[in-house]
Order: C-alpha cells, then structure tokens, then sequence
C-alpha cells in the first residue's frame, strides 16, 4: 500500500505553527493579520472556497473580511474597491476569487492588486521572482504541495520530476519551484502539456509526478513509474448516481489503477486542497511579516 499524502494532517499541524507566531506577532504589535477576499456573484464553488478561507483564518487567529459584489457590478467599480483596499493599512492580504463574470478582465483585476498583498501570488511581479529564483510570494496551490512534501520528507533534490499541465496558476510555478535552489527544489523538472508527444515515455521515467490537467482520471497506471510520488491537483465533480447529492469529487489520477503501484499519493479529495489553504495562510503570514518588519 502507498503512503497517503493526506492534506488534512499537514494542514493542521502548519495551523499549529501559524496560530502560535500570530500570538506571537499580537503580543509584538498588538494586532494580526487580516486577509480580505472578494466575492462577486454567486457562483456556489466560489462561495464555499471563500468559506473554506475564511474558517481557515478563524482556526489560525487571522481576521478576515468577505466583500461580496452583485454580478453587475462594473470592472471600474471593482477596480476602485481594490485599489481602496491596496492603500488601506489595516488589511494584508487580498485576493478576488475566480472565475469571474465574463465582462470583467481577470488579468486586469489581478494586477490591480499591489504585489505585496497578493496572497495568491498571481501577480506578474511575483511570477517574475518567482520565475528569477528571487524572494516573493508564491502562487498558492504549488506552495501548498512543496510544504506537504517538507512535511513528509519526500526528497526532491536530483530527482526527475514531471508535471502536467503548464497553468500559471499551477503547473508553471510548479515546475519552478521544484527546479530552485531550496529544499524543496534541485530537481530535474520536465514540463508536460496537451501537445506533448508520446506522453507516457516522459511521465514513466518520473520520480515525482505532479498532475494538474482539470481531466478526470486522465493519468492511469500505464503513465506511472511503478515506486514514483504521485501529487494529484485535479478536482472535478462528475455524476455519480450512487452518491446522494448525484456527484463525487475526483482527480486527474485514477486512484483505483494508480495508488497500488505508486510509493506515495495523494487522495481527492483531501489531499492538495487544503494545502492551497495551508499556502494562502503561509502567504498572508509572511506579507504581515513584511509589514511590521519595514514599519
């Protein structure tokens, strides 16, 4: 059987750590850090995401304010909001959760946020030092896996990692992450896409093969080196007659086929999930670091 890489358990003893250095910083400044997210319209995924992000501030010792918007309101109007967040002193971090309604520009509003408070490290600036191997705010989700993969000891240095999926929100950072001169990095990465030919010869040589495709079961045990770490980022919801709400969560990764080969992977859900939480906390943490730190 493989070692379960189990989101939950890491999550909650980062939460531990986190909570204590709020203390900590409370005692010092005699405040915590405070996380705002906005939320326009009413789509039900984005609604409990921020939900998760908001009981997840609670659980550490963060403030946090939810800012919810009609699905009229105008790409000006929202722009204006968060440029009165970026200059008001009380807040930390922000981020704007996606999708968002079709006449607004997510690109736009993404670099509307001043950099240092993007928390969800989306920000061309931070993609740059990311990207330069310089310190900055990383995109959560990529985060998130580095610090599960810490916490379990999963060695990276030398080892041939392969990533599918060239998202900038995952698979590109991803693939820097683990390619930089950290602890969590030093690997040989290899960065797979939808126009990647022959795909199987590059994922079966993958000592760590990281999954983050939006497919459904995509990668079966013919894409895997037996013995390999597989990391799987996918959730979609698909139909599922025998389930009472008529729908299940999957992966990318056909965990029936893969987990009896595989030495380490991750479950869906309950795996990365709430380490893009865990990510988004640690960045929060470190932009009210740098805060008190150039006060």
């Amino acid at each position: 059987m493989p070692q379960i890489l189990s989101g939950k358990e890491v999550s909650l003893s980062l939460n531990e750590k986190i909570a204590a250095r709020v203390a900590e910083l409370k005692a010092q400044t005699g405040r915590v850090p405070h996380l705002v997210a906005i939320l326009v319209g009413n789509d039900g995924a984005s609604q409990t995401y921020v939900g998760a992000k908001e009981k997840a501030c609670e659980t550490v010792g963060f403030d946090s304010s939810i800012m919810r918007f009609d699905a009229g309101i105008s790409q000006e109007e929202l722009l204006k909001e968060i440029d009165r967040i970026n200059s008001d002193d009380q807040y930390d971090g922000l981020i704007v959760q996606l999708p968002l309604p079709k006449h607004i520009d997510e690109e736009v509003v993404t670099h509307a946020i001043h950099p240092d408070m993007d928390v969800d490290g989306f920000h061309d600036i931070n993609m740059g030092k990311l990207a330069k191997g310089n310190p900055g705010v990383k995109p959560a989700t990529p985060y998130g896996i580095t610090l599960m993969l810490k916490h379990y000891g999963i060695e990276t240095s030398g080892k041939h990692v392969v990533v599918l999926g060239r998202s900038n929100i995952v698979g590109r950072p991803m693939s820097l992450l683990l390619s930089d001169s950290s602890d969590t990095g030093n690997a040989t990465v290899t960065l797979c896409h939808s126009r990647t030919r022959n795909l199987a010869e590059y994922t079966r040589q993958a000592d760590i093969l990281v999954v983050a495709l939006g497919k459904p079961e995509f990668v079966g045990a013919d894409l895997v080196k037996p013995g390999a770490v597989v990391i799987d980022v996918g959730t979609t919801r698909v139909d599922d007659a025998s389930r009472e709400r008529g729908w299940r969560l999957t992966g990318d990764v056909n965990y029936a086929e893969v987990s009896p080969i595989a030495a380490a992977i991750t479950p869906v859900p309950g795996g990365v999930g709430p380490m893009t939480i865990s990510g988004l906390m640690m960045n929060t943490l470190q932009a009210f670091e740098r805060k008190v730190q150039n006060a």
